[in-house]
């Protein structure tokens, strides 16, 4: 199918931009794909803060966060979060999510009012906008990290948003590479349960990605954080796999769906530098591993994407030499690939260089080409085989289905400060693509771009 790519939506946020998160808001007006009738964009003119001592740096403009309605582009409202709020997805996260149950999506962030004092975690809270007005709805104070960690390890914020017998759950996390805390919160904004995962643990830490998702059938959602699956229903650990060969960090958790067994997999690519193998595992929904690879590295990136002729999965992880991080973007030295077909584990050679690449169905097959958007690449569109189809320009900040057209969209920011979608204009939806878009875990992925580095978790569906 031949691929012509144009934007359809265009909008001005009106100021140079460094970083951008995009993630899908539903406002009540049923119109758009499964209601999805505006854009939640959050950014700032410098590039993602992060706190790692070595990338950190002081940000010079301050994180916004704005509707934009669809398909006019229209810029409904603007929220500064002030000098408080470090400008980065680790120190603020942002999650659109339907708590109260009306059909209609609030907004829930972490900042900090205190402009004094924006490394305070004391100052941090969890609020709640009105997506009509973008006004403060309620605030409550955000649940302390443990104190005396370094500044890596203390601001790794996560909000996550899913169902436990039908009714919606909000989950606040805190921690990555030690301690890690989780709240689960009622639509009064009230603590419902805490648990968490101590210093004397067994296992495995988290991750940079928290996909959430009904992984065994049950009627209550999950969520992944690294080898450990938790429950939606009490914060309960479900499982946590190579609990006795693991206790490292992994990078990459990303869920997988088999559309003939209607199972899941969970693949993850491993960060640490401890020197423990295997890098690159498979496991099934219940933990129990399928199969392994890698015996060294820091495997930094990674995603799953449909590219078999009968769109069998495929696993990619990039192993890394060095990675630094500051005003000037985010840079990695001697990325090398590695490609799994995931069923086997047998390592396939890919007709294209994956660094840099994000899965995208343009076309509506249900199956994916990749468009080299991450930031520092240059927006290049190809097929499974590595032919050139296109190209966006700029930065993609979402990838999914979001307008009422065929295929999935791109968003993609520049920095001028200008916004859009882009569509293939001669896509069409399969059964295929139309089983992927309805399954129940790409809604609750889509709503997580905004928090945590959970641009390519639908790839996995």
């Amino acid at each position: 199918m031949s691929v012509e790519l144009k934007p359809v939506v265009k909008a001005d946020l009106g100021q140079p931009l460094g970083q951008c998160r995009v993630a899908p808001l539903r406002t009540g007006s049923g119109a758009g794909h499964n209601g999805i009738d505006a854009l939640l964009a959050v950014y700032a003119a410098d590039f993602d803060v992060d706190p790692f001592i070595e990338m950190f740096f002081f940000p010079t403009d301050t994180l916004k966060v704005a509707r934009i309605d669809l398909p006019t582009g229209e810029v409904r409202w603007t929220r500064d979060l002030g000098r408080g709020t470090v400008p980065g997805m680790w120190f603020a996260p942002v999650l659109p999510f339907d708590l109260d149950g009306d059909g209609v999506d609030e907004v829930y962030l972490v900042d900090n009012p205190e402009a004094s004092h924006p490394l305070g975690p004391s100052h941090y809270r969890l609020m709640q906008l009105d997506v009509a007005t973008g006004e403060a709805v309620a605030t409550r104070p955000w649940p302390k990290p443990e104190y005396n960690q370094s500044l890596s390890h203390t601001f790794r914020f996560f909000l996550m948003g899913g169902h436990s017998d039908g009714e919606p759950v909000l989950v606040s996390a805190q921690g990555t590479y030690g301690p890690m805390k989780f709240q689960g919160w009622s639509s009064q904004l009230d603590v419902k349960w805490e648990t968490g995962v101590g210093r004397d643990r067994v296992g495995a830490l988290g991750s940079h990605k928290c996909p959430v998702l009904d992984i065994d059938a049950d009627g209550d959602d999950e969520w992944l954080w690294g080898e450990r699956c938790f429950s939606m229903r009490d914060g309960q650990e479900r499982w946590c796999a190579d609990s006795d060969t693991w206790r490292g960090h992994s990078d990459l958790t990303e869920p997988v769906f088999d559309r003939k067994a209607k199972s899941w997999s969970v693949f993850t690519a491993r960060e640490s530098e401890v020197d423990q193998s295997p890098r690159v595992v498979l496991y099934d929904g219940a933990g129990s591993r399928k199969w392994a690879a890698v015996d060294r590295g820091h495997m930094d990136m990674g995603w799953c994407a449909r590219l078999g002729d009968r769109g069998e999965h495929v696993g990619v992880a990039i192993r890394i030499n060095h990675k630094t991080c500051g005003p000037d973007g985010r840079f990695h030295v001697d990325p090398e690939a590695f490609a799994f077909e995931l069923a086997s584990g047998k390592p396939v050679e890919l007709p294209f260089d994956p660094y840099g690449t994000l899965p995208i169905d343009l076309t509506g097959e249900g199956r994916h080409a990749m468009v080299y958007g991450v930031s520092g690449h240059d927006g290049r569109v190809i097929d499974r085989e590595g032919r050139t189809l296109g190209r966006v320009d700029g930065t993609v900040a979402a990838a999914s289905k979001l307008l009422d057209l065929p295929g999935e969209q791109l968003v993609v920011f520049d920095a001028s400060g200008q916004l859009s979608v882009w569509a293939n204009q001669n896509a069409v939806d399969t059964r295929e693509a139309l089983e992927r878009y309805a399954n129940p875990a790409y809604r609750s992925q889509q709503r997580h771009t905004a928090t945590g580095s959970n641009l390519t978790n639908l790839g996995g569906i």
